[in-house]
């Protein structure tokens, strides 16, 4: 017998049954399964690379599945510098990822384009696809990282099946002009 220690979401309990919602059985599922997939170009990806090592364990929160293919990954990890020539490559990387994903935001240039104000460098990945998650610093410390997939994991627990089909979300890939 597998013992976890993850609390069962709220339903009635009797002998031989478990009752609960659909949407709180999918979202602890989700919550404990993101796959992630790293979109590193620069320091941040080394801070990156500690997280999954053994000190901190990512796997320990359920990713341990690094994904390479943007249609096997839910979780969109961009990490360091973004150059506008790359804008169209993180758009396109986004676009193939399947319903639902997230994205996570890792360190200031990501966020806001860093110290690198000048012409070539994206001011920030919101300009090109929507983010659920920044994480600042320069770079962020692997703590810092696990904050913000804990975070993406309590969005991803309390997000409804059907948020995706709201008017709310199609208006926001709309903005994006992401069909």
């Amino acid at each position: 017998m597998v013992e976890t220690n993850l609390p069962a979401p709220a339903g009635i309990e009797g002998p031989g049954f478990f009752a609960t919602a659909l949407d709180s059985v999918v979202g602890m599922a989700r919550k404990n399964s993101l796959w992630p997939l790293p979109f590193a170009t620069s320091c941040c990806g080394i801070e990156f690379m500690a997280t999954m090592a053994s000190h901190y364990d990512l796997a320990r929160f359920g990713s341990e599945r690094p994904s390479f293919s943007p249609r096997q990954a839910d979780l969109l990890m961009v990490m360091g510098t973004i150059a506008k020539k790359m804008g169209p490559v993180l758009r396109q990387t986004y676009e193939q990822m399947a319903e639902p994903r997230w994205v996570l935001s890792v360190g200031a240039c990501a966020s806001s384009g860093g110290i690198f104000d000048t012409y070539s460098v994206l001011q920030g990945i919101d300009r090109v696809i929507p983010v659920d998650v920044y994480v600042p610093g320069c770079p962020p410390r692997p703590e810092q990282i696990i904050e913000g997939l804990l975070k993406i994991q309590q969005l991803a627990e309390s997000e409804s099946t059907r948020r995706r089909d709201s008017d709310e979300y199609k208006a926001l890939l709309e903005s994006y002009k992401i069909s």
